[in-house]
Formats: structure tokens, C-alpha cells, sequence
């Protein structure tokens, strides 16, 4: 075990995650905002959103069953090679196949891959650093993610606004080979582990196996998920439409401005889990994991803002600042959140069970997405005039299930 939290392995780890999240968070903004400029529909917007996110919540437990009992670096090669692929196939086809057929085979590839992805990064990161620095590494890898989905988002929209689709699609294909060659000279330590018969044998004891750790020897964890559920379905799905459909198509901006603007507001998501994966890192000794409560009832009130500003001002580029401003505050309040929960989890969970039980942790609050994703899409485009009633119904909701389960964060020991 590595004794410092910079070694090779581990540099190697943020290098490459540095690159392959740049290139994700950049295709990602650019694909579902081309499908909203060709349609300008959310209902479609959101349906393909949902769909896209189907592969991710099938394929994240299979990534964690594979991490567990594969080398985790081949997997990360092998996956940024593929997705690679998926995009030049993509830049190939887009004018030749139906544009919203093609665009959500490569929205759900891509979450799948992703889905698949991220177990192995999250469950690598016990086995090359040490854990006095699990706190600090989680914080990192977060900080990385927020950086490349503030600079992807920007550069996209401003190559997008200015060029076109298809300049995206080269810069993000040549980051996910530069990922996957950086990949390629990570030294993970791995066990193999003893295999129960077949395939099919050896996933379902593998996944029962992590529910029965997260129900019965950690059932905190269990709960928590439930909450967070429930946030993802009432207050991240209606970030995740509402906002490129608020800014692009409500508040009456000019097309290329609009795309400007929301790209900026992506940045400002960003920007705000920046800041919080930072400030986890900053004061890792100092947050009491029984107080996240909090953290998830700060994201909550900051949703008010927004509908309340639709309401009493006219102006597209007041009510621009504070749905921006609000974004930035929950992206805060939930990276430092994220951190809090990926910590406690990597030092409570057996290396043995640690790609599992992060791939159930990761999918199960993902299930809600695709459910919220369609929600906000028929709700957005029935309530057209009255869309602060959608976003003051999120921000209700999602603050009465913070209020109410907050006690569940209360029963987490401090570690």
C-alpha cells in the first residue's frame, strides 16, 4: 500500500481521469443540446435524457461485479478505447441515420460505458492510496470532475456556437485515446478472486452479496440511498431539463447567445462542484459525516430562488444570474455531500466487496433519474407560461424529503 497520496499509480489515475472527464463532460453538453436546438422540445429532450440513462443503471452494477475480479486498469483502457470508437461512429452516421434514433443509441452507449466506468475508478482509489487519504483522494478525483465538466461545457458551446457539431466530436475522440494510452501504465494491485460456477452464478451471489452488506451489516448506507432517491428524482432531474430548456427556450434570448449562456451555466455547475470538492479537501478533518443532513437541506433551499425570480421579473438576463447562481450553490453543497458519503463508504466497506457495493451505490439513486427526467419533460411542456410552478413543486418536495430524513445522517459515527 502506498504511503502517500501522490504516488505514480495514483498521478497516473488523476492524469487520465483529468482527460476522459473532459472529453465526457464536453460530448455530453453538446448531444442532448443539439437534439433540443433541432426540436426545441423538452418532452423529447427529457424522454431521451431517460433513455440514455437506462444502460448506465444496467450496466454500473455489472461494472462494479467486473472491478472486483479484473485488473481495473484494463478496464479503464479499454473502455475510454471504446467510447472513443462510439463517438467516430457517431461523427460517421449523423447524416445519414434518423437524428434522434442515432443521437439516443449514442446518449445510452455513452451513460453505459460510463456507468460501467466509474466503479472501477471509485474502487481503485483504496488500492493505491492509503487511508489517512481517502478523504483527500475522493476529494480530488471530484475536483477533476467538476473542473472538466466546467472547462468541457465552455469550450464545447463555444466550438458548438461557433462551428458546429463536429469539432466537438474530434476533440472529445482524441481525449479518450490520450486517456486510454495514459491508462495503459497504471500498476493496480490485483487478487483474483475464487469464481461460483458460471457467469450468470457468479454475478447474482457477487450482487447479493453487496445488497445483504448494505442492508443488514451497514443499513445506514441503505437509508441514505433511499434519500437520495429521492433527490434525484424531484431536484436533480429538474436541474438536468429544466436548465438548458429555461435558458435556450424561455427566457427569450437570441439561439447563439442562449447556447453561449447555458454553456456558461453548465460551467457554473460546474464550477460550484469544484469549489465543493476543494473545500472537502480543505477541511476533510473538520466535517462531521452526521451532519450531511444539512448539506442535502441546503440544496433544497437553494431551488426556491429560481421559480421565485420567474415569478417577479421580466428580465431574461436577471433570472439568467439566478438560476446560475442557484446552480452553482446546490453543485456545492452536493459535491461536498459526495465526498462525505464516497469516504465513508470506501473506509466501511471490505476490499473484496468495495467495486460491488459502490456500483449498487452509484445505481440505485440513478434509477430515479430517467423516472425524474420524463417527469420534468411533460411537466415543463404542460405548465409553458407557468414554469416557476415546476420549480417551486421541485424545490417543496425535495425540501420536505431533506426535513424528513434527517435524522438518518445523524446515526453516522465520525470516523
Amino acid at each position: 500500500m502506498n504511503q502517500k497520496l501522490f504516488s505514480k499509480d495514483f498521478t497516473l489515475v488523476v492524469i487520465g481521469q483529468i482527460i476522459s472527464l473532459f472529453g465526457n463532460a464536453t460530448i455530453r453538453f453538446a448531444l442532448p443540446l443539439y437534439l433540443l436546438n433541432m426540436t426545441g422540445s423538452s418532452a423529447l429532450y427529457g424522454t431521451v435524457t431517460a433513455c440514455a440513462f437506462l444502460p448506465a443503471i444496467l450496466l454500473s452494477p455489472i461494472g462494479g461485479i467486473v472491478a472486483d475480479r479484473v485488473n481495473k486498469r484494463n478496464i479503464m483502457v479499454i473502455l475510454d478505447f471504446f467510447t472513443a470508437a462510439v463517438i467516430i461512429a457517431f461523427s460517421l452516421l449523423m447524416h445519414s441515420v434518423n437524428l434522434i434514433f442515432l443521437l439516443t443509441v449514442t446518449l445510452m452507449l455513452l451513460y453505459g460505458i460510463a456507468g460501467a466506468y466509474q466503479p472501477s475508478v471509485q474502487a481503485s482509489i483504496p488500492a493505491v492510496t492509503h487511508p489517512d487519504y481517502f478523504m483527500a483522494a475522493n476529494s480530488i478525483i471530484n475536483t477533476i470532475s467538476s473542473f472538466a465538466s466546467l472547462l468541457g461545457p465552455v469550450l464545447g458551446g463555444v466550438l458548438y456556437s461557433s462551428y458546429g457539431l463536429e469539432p466537438v466530436l474530434w476533440v472529445c475522440t482524441v481525449c479518450f485515446i490520450m486517456s486510454a494510452v495514459m491508462e495503459i501504465f497504471i500498476q493496480i494491485p490485483f487478487r483474483k478472486q475464487a469464481s461460483d460456477g458460471s457467469i450468470l452464478k457468479t454475478a447474482r451471489t457477487d450482487l447479493a452479496e453487496s445488497i445483504r452488506f448494505i442492508r443488514k451489516v451497514k443499513p445506514a448506507i441503505g437509508k441514505t440511498l433511499l434519500v437520495i432517491c429521492g433527490i434525484n428524482l424531484f431536484l436533480a432531474a429538474m436541474i438536468i431539463v429544466g436548465l438548458p430548456y429555461l435558458i435556450t427556450e424561455i427566457l427569450n434570448l437570441e439561439a447563439s447567445q442562449a447556447n453561449r449562456l447555458y454553456s456558461f451555466a453548465e460551467g457554473a455547475l460546474a464550477a460550484g462542484g469544484l469549489a465543493g470538492g476543494i473545500g472537502a479537501g480543505i477541511f476533510a478533518d473538520k466535517l462531521a459525516i452526521h451532519k450531511s443532513g444539512n448539506l442535502v437541506i441546503a440544496c433544497a433551499a437553494c431551488v426556491f430562488p429560481m421559480g421565485v425570480s420567474l415569478i417577479l421579473f421580466s428580465s431574461a438576463i436577471i433570472n439568467y444570474i439566478v438560476i446560475t447562481v442557484c446552480c452553482f450553490c446546490i453543485m456545492l453543497f452536493s459535491s461536498i455531500f459526495t465526498v462525505q458519503m464516497l469516504s465513508f463508504m470506501q473506509t466501511e466497506t471490505p476490499q473484496n466487496l468495495i467495486g460491488k457495493v459502490i456500483a449498487v451505490i452509484l445505481t440505485v439513486p440513478m434509477c430515479a433519474q430517467p423516472l425524474g427526467s420524463v417527469l420534468y419533460g411533460v411537466l415543463f411542456e404542460i405548465c409553458k407560461g407557468f414554469e416557476y410552478a415546476v420549480i417551486l413543486f421541485s424545490g417543496t418536495v425535495s425540501f420536505m424529503i431533506a426535513i424528513g430524513t434527517r435524522n438518518i445522517f445523524k446515526r453516522f459515527s465520525a470516523k
